[in-house]
């Protein structure tokens, strides 16, 4: 059996590569689009090109795995799709930064030489992060990796485009959007950033024209005030209708702007009087708008204040601006107050720099008919958010949505295929690049410079992705998807724009499921960010403690909708799990060999046989279940339950006197079960470990198929199925278990054997007889008497079992003198260490001025203390009952 036979230890690194390149050499996940088999399919969420593996994708990537390699033991024909985003502005800052060490910018070298740079970075660096999903395990099919560049989604994005553009879906015009003055590009109002910050709300007094008096503003952004057309009140504010239509001086520029009335206002707010700048206000803008008011641009793209702000601020930047309008406001007597006040500040998602709204001409999408149907998909069922309290979340943001800006004034990304002829000024949207203008043959053609928000090609990766335009056989099977895993974060920015596009150009949803993750933090419940220093790589990890132990790490922890707490000897714990998976197929391998006997569900003997093979039959429904519900973690508490409690604890203790002994037919047919149950178990487990599975599994003698990710998931015998097993082990456990705590809690050393007297009668007397071999030898016992009266002898430990009193019998086993002088010793120490505990906790003065986590600290040992104090006494009044005290 020695060929069987696995190393004393589990070591990952000497596992891990080897099964990776078999599965890809194998072409293990690569379906076959014609397959009679159903189609089950994910597309990755394709991480950024720049991007460093990090806890999200760990986890994203470790559900996605468990549901591809558990729907292939179903039977259905997986496609895993993965990938990478070329991440515009991202990749840019970054190709940039490597410029400038050079003491160069993208300018100096021009647009095309830039792009060469980029795609050269990319071929260089791009596919690490896809080397680093592989170190997950994840079952992609690497012959299918897709980038959102590549050619195949260039056309794809290309055709959406034009066909959005000839449906009247696509516009091009001047409107106030996001602008990130360090990147120099418009935003998404996904892509910015709200932020607390603290600063000023100023009040300014703006004098009317006739002489008559004046009106106080309060704005938190003096420095746009050489902006402002108008001053808005509410037309139901009575301290100012009598005002409405009268003429304003702006304060330092002496232009004259009206009062206007507008329902708009907040009257609230400030002195309920509200400046209005169109050129650098979102609401102002639309207020602008509709009273037909000039717009008056006075920032710059670089956030420098334009020749429009007047001589004395042309040129400041902005921040520097508003120190010098506040400076002279004061001076000339204008400004009337100064509050701090902390308010909500827009930031750039990629560079941290605070956005300004900046009034420009971009290209957009008209979103309301795409919204209205994305909306409806969800709101009737045909695609499921879990958990579905997310469902208000995507409802809220598609019922309040606007117009999309997809035009980005950067070189990275896909070129927007529009073209102005120079000759006759008409614009040319079009899937080929044209060679002259269609209405007047002008070869003068000059393309659009702006290229199109990344998550415009995102948006159609789960059909570009299969082939689409093309009628591909991967389209046809593989679309729509089964299910979206992502985190929480790209709801609106990736999620709600895939079923808009999805809709509209397939027909039909992208996916059946969005199964939304929540976030993995640290062990206090803190983001992790480099700034904290709180990170934990997952290379690291992995390198460490192993995939899967990192894996089914958080796994157990991805309860859905709760943040995991990660710490890493929670890995470490889970380590501990391997190596026990390990070492009970180690033992079972030394039993197990070619002419082990198929398990033969007749002829079973012995409780334990019948109770592990039911616990067996419960696990696989339990595990079905939690994994189609997306009960991750319930999956890996049952399989932990099963495979160290269950298992390991229990039935391969109790299997070894049959294994050992000299019956051959017990011990055939003890192999046989024991086969049964570890085969069916690693396949069990192989969705969430598939390392350390798949290892054993090439050492398991008699399978037909050395590729356990090909195997079938066990199908059920309800013959199996043995409740009444199921309660007779129930009753032998806890009797084993409270023989072993007497022994534990009263200090009976392990070596002794002791005694066990049960009162009991009629079928459980019977049944405690027949099993009187193995009781005893779980709980080391030297012998067993069962009756209906028992005269317990001095000195005995009790305790009671499913209504039945046992007493174990403990003269010359324990110095009961010794015993409660120690356990006296040890309570007056305690007693101490929770006085000094409780009186630091009474000190108001600690809890004031101590950081919260030194408190909590505090608060725990007192409860520990609290807890271990209660269980001394408690055995310091069983001793003292024992003895008769």
């Amino acid at each position: 059996m020695a060929e069987y036979a696995l190393p004393k230890g589990y070591e990952p690194a000497d596992v891990e590569d080897r099964w990776l390149r078999y599965w890809e050499e194998n072409k293990t996940f690569t379906p076959d689009p014609a397959s009679e088999k159903d189609p089950y399919s994910i597309v990755i969420p394709p991480p950024n090109v720049t991007g460093k593996l990090h806890m999200g994708h760990a986890l994203n990537l470790t559900l996605q795995d468990i549901l591809c390699r558990f729907y292939r033991q179903q039977g259905k024909n997986v496609l895993w799709v993965p990938g990478t985003d070329h991440a515009g502005i991202a990749t840019q800052n970054v190709v940039e930064k490597s410029l400038a060490r050079e003491g160069k910018t993208r300018d100096d070298v021009g647009r095309e030489q830039f792009i060469e740079r980029v795609w050269e970075w990319k071929e260089e660096y791009g596919n690490a992060i896809l080397n680093q999903i592989r170190r997950m395990g994840a079952s992609v099919d690497w012959t299918r990796t897709r980038f959102t560049m590549d050619e195949g989604l260039s056309r794809a994005v290309r055709e959406v485009f034009v066909r959005l553009y000839e449906e009247g879906l696509i516009y091009k015009g001047n409107y106030i959007i996001n602008w990130c003055p360090r990147c120099h590009t418009a935003l998404a109002d996904i892509e910015v950033e709200h932020k607390e910050i603290p600063g000023g709300l100023y009040e300014v007094r703006y004098p009317l024209a006739d002489g008559s008096g004046d009106v106080v503003i309060a704005t938190t952004r003096p420095e746009t005030i050489p902006g402002d057309t108008a001053v808005a009140v509410h037309p139901d504010d009575e301290r100012y209708t009598h005002l409405v239509g009268k003429k304003l001086v702006l304060p330092l520029l002496n232009r004259e702007i009206p009062i206007i009335a507008d329902p708009y206002v907040d009257r609230e707010f400030g002195t309920a009087c509200l400046k209005v700048t169109p050129a650098h206000d979102m609401n102002d803008f639309a207020l602008g708008r509709k009273h037909n008011l000039e717009t008056i641009q006075v920032i710059d793209d670089k956030g420098m204040m334009t020749e429009a702000a007047g001589p004395d601020f042309a040129g400041l930047d902005r921040f520097a601006c508003r120190e010098k309008i506040l400076a002279m406001l004061e001076e000339s007597g204008f400004l009337v107050a100064r509050k701090e006040y902390a308010h909500s500040v827009g930031h750039c998602y990629r560079c941290n720099t605070a956005i300004e709204p900046y009034v420009s001409k971009q290209w957009f999408v008209s979103t309301a008919p795409l919204a209205k149907v994305a909306r409806q998909a969800v709101a009737d069922g045909r695609t499921k958010i879990y958990p579905s309290h997310w469902d208000k979340t995507y409802f809220e943001w598609l019922d309040n949505i606007r117009d999309w800006c997809i035009s980005r004034q950067i070189w990275w990304g896909h070129r927007i295929p529009a073209w102005t002829c120079q000759e006759c000024g008409r614009l040319i949207v079009a899937k080929e690049d044209p060679t002259s203008c269609p209405h007047c043959q002008s070869a003068n053609l000059v393309q659009e410079e702006d290229v199109l928000d990344t998550w415009f090609s995102s948006a159609l990766w789960p059909f570009s992705t299969l082939g689409w335009p093309d009628k591909t056989p991967e389209l046809a099977t593989f679309y729509p998807t089964s299910v979206l895993v992502t985190g929480f974060d790209i709801l609106f920015f990736w999620v709600a724009r895939m079923m808009m596009m999805g809709l509209h150009f397939m027909d039909e949803i992208p996916f059946d499921d969005v199964y939304i993750h929540a976030l993995v933090r640290d062990a206090k419940g803190r983001k992790m960010s480099k700034s904290t220093g709180n990170v934990i790589d997952p290379l690291t990890t992995i390198d460490k403690f192993g995939t899967d132990a990192f894996r089914f790490t958080l796994t157990s922890f991805a309860a859905m909708g709760r943040d995991i707490k990660l710490a890493e000897d929670r890995i470490e714990g889970y380590r501990h799990f391997i190596n026990k998976i390990w070492n009970a197929a180690r033992f079972s391998l030394m039993h197990l060999d070619e002419t082990t006997p198929a398990l033969d569900p007749g002829t079973i003997r012995g409780l334990h046989h019948a109770w592990i093979l039911n616990r067996l039959e419960e696990v696989k429904a339990e595990v079905k279940k939690a994994i189609e519900g997306y009960q991750f973690n319930e999956y890996a508490g049952t399989m932990y339950q099963f495979v160290w409690h269950e298992f390991c604890d229990w039935y391969l203790e109790m299997i070894k006197p049959e294994l050992y002994g000299e019956d051959e037919e017990a011990k055939q047919k003890a192999r046989g079960c024991l086969g049964h149950v570890l085969r069916e178990t690693l396949i069990l487990l192989h969705p969430v470990v598939p390392f350390v599975s798949q290892e054993i599994w090439s050492h398991m003698p008699g399978t037909d198929q050395e590729n356990l990710a090909e195997a079938l998931y066990p199908v059920s015998h309800p013959e199996l199925a043995n409740k009444e097993a199921a309660k007779q082990m129930a009753f032998l456990q806890q009797l084993v278990v409270a023989v072993r705590n007497i022994r534990s809690e009263l200090g009976v050393e392990p070596a002794k054997k002791v005694n066990l007297l049960i009162k009991a009668e009629g079928d459980d007397s019977a049944f405690l007889l027949d099993h009187e071999q193995e009781i005893a030898n779980l709980a080391r016992l030297d012998s067993i008497r069962v009756a209906a009266e028992i005269e317990p002898p001095k000195g005995c430990a009790t305790a009671v079992v499913q209504g039945h009193e046992i007493f174990v019998p403990l003269e010359g086993m324990v110095d009961f003198d010794a015993e409660l002088a120690r356990l006296s010793k040890e309570l007056v120490k305690l007693t101490k260490e929770l006085d000094r505990v409780t009186k630091k906790l009474s000190n108001k003065s600690f809890l004031d001025k101590a950081p919260r986590d030194v408190v909590a600290k505090e608060e725990a040992k007192a409860r520990e203390f609290s807890q271990k104090r209660e269980k001394l006494e408690g055995l310091q009044a069983r001793l003292r009952d024992i003895i008769g005290e």
